[in-house]
């Protein structure tokens, strides 16, 4: 069975905490922690990119905003069914905070994969002026990251305002397009990527 290649791309929700002033602050409390809003995905051999929002479960949402198990539960069985997973900054973000939440609601460690993280690569082999996607996508002329509006978008979703989470959405799909590009441009650079051809049971590949 061929590789199942999934690139993905989570965004969460900010900690809100109580601090006395505006910079370089000790947070004296929390009131609430970071969770995951939404992610974008697709899988390298389909030509769709699908996104999942708590917005998606809309009696969940009402009940609980700050509830993410819907999303959480349906990313975990991506990891399930991945054999490689792409992701921009993924070592030091989408996949940590991924696994945070996945043992916050109680899942066992998902099957073993292998991770490539984009911007780890890129920092490796080359000297850009910047590993951001949305500046990577720029200088190799793949496109950049859509317009998110602001840190009003985030608290507009976490509000449920319907637009807001329209333009989440796009905001969240664009990423993941742009990574996709990104990957397919780095992949020949990259020492070590897995070999795609030791997953399919057919001997003369």
């Amino acid at each position: 069975m061929p590789a199942r290649t999934l690139l993905y791309d989570i965004e969460t929700a900010p900690n809100i905490a109580f601090v006395w002033g505006k910079y370089d602050q000790n947070v004296l409390e929390y009131q609430q922690e970071w969770y995951i809003l939404c992610f974008a995905y697709r899988w390298l051999d389909e030509d769709e990119t699908h996104v999942i929002t708590q917005f998606d479960f809309k009696k969940s949402f009402r009940e609980d905003p700050s509830d993410d198990f819907r999303v959480v539960e349906k990313l975990y069985a991506l990891f399930e069914e991945a054999d490689i997973i792409v992701a921009h900054n993924g070592n030091s973000f989408d996949q940590k905070k991924s696994a945070a939440r996945f043992l916050y609601h109680g899942f066992d460690p998902p099957t073993p994969y292998r991770q490539i993280d984009t911007c780890r690569e890129a920092r490796k082999h080359f000297n850009f002026n910047s590993n951001k996607l949305g500046d990577l996508g720029v200088m190799l002329g793949l496109g950049t990251k859509a317009e998110t509006g602001g840190f009003r978008t985030w608290l507009a979703c976490m509000n449920g305002d319907k637009a807001a989470w329209q333009q989440m959405s796009e905001y969240n799909v664009q990423d993941v397009e742009l990574l996709l590009e990104v990957y397919l441009r780095l992949r020949p650079w990259i020492v070590g990527h897995p070999n795609i051809t030791m997953y399919d049971s057919n001997m003369d590949c």
